[in-house]
């Protein structure tokens, strides 16, 4: 929407900027009571100046927040940007405890399946839902069933795609449940 509407006033800028000289010209005649605007001009020295319709000048590449991560070298930049500190406690599934870091762009730090983790991050990024949903806690008030999946328990802390992380997840109801299952492989797979 953002980047629609940026569109919206850049385009019709870049056209009104090949067609200020005609549209300043002014005409005047036996009838005319000043400056009236003329489309060509009919007279004075702009009469035989015609504007050049060439091609529209290019525009400029939009920033990061306005082109939805679409534009050059934004993907990289953003995955260069993220950093996680996974902590995970009482899964009951052996090696899946413990702190682990988690960069992406290139892929590094400790965590035990780094590389689909990152790609669990991107495909998230790559849509304006996933970078919206992904991290959020569960809203206060949220109907959610009593299924209870364990006791296991994560915190994850850091910056994704430059925007700063520190949540939690847990397994305590069919909500949690779910969110947790949407961060695996970030978070281990417990089921």
């Amino acid at each position: 929407m953002l980047r629609r509407l940026a569109l919206t006033a850049v385009v019709p800028l870049a056209v009104l900027a090949t067609a200020v000289p005609a549209a300043t010209a002014t005409a005047s005649g036996p009838a005319s009571t000043g400056p009236v605007p003329a489309a060509v001009p009919t007279s004075g020295p702009f009469a035989a100046a015609r504007p050049a319709l060439g091609p529209l000048p290019m525009p400029l590449p939009l920033p990061g927040f306005l082109d939805g991560g679409e534009g050059t070298g934004a993907g990289e930049a953003d995955e260069a940007r993220t950093r996680l500190t996974v902590s995970v406690e009482n899964t009951g599934v052996p090696g899946a405890d413990g702190t682990f870091e988690l960069e992406c762009g290139p892929t590094g730090g400790t965590h035990p399946e780094g590389q689909a983790a990152c790609d669990r991050l991107a495909e998230a990024g790559a849509t304006r839902s996933g970078r919206q949903e992904l991290f959020r806690e569960t809203p206060e008030g949220t109907m959610c069933t009593m299924i209870h999946g364990g006791d296991a328990f994560a915190r994850i802390v850091g910056t994704w795609e430059g925007r700063a992380v520190d949540t939690t997840a847990s397994r305590r109801d069919g909500c949690e449940i779910a969110r947790w299952n949407s961060l695996v492989p970030v978070l281990p797979d417990v089921r």
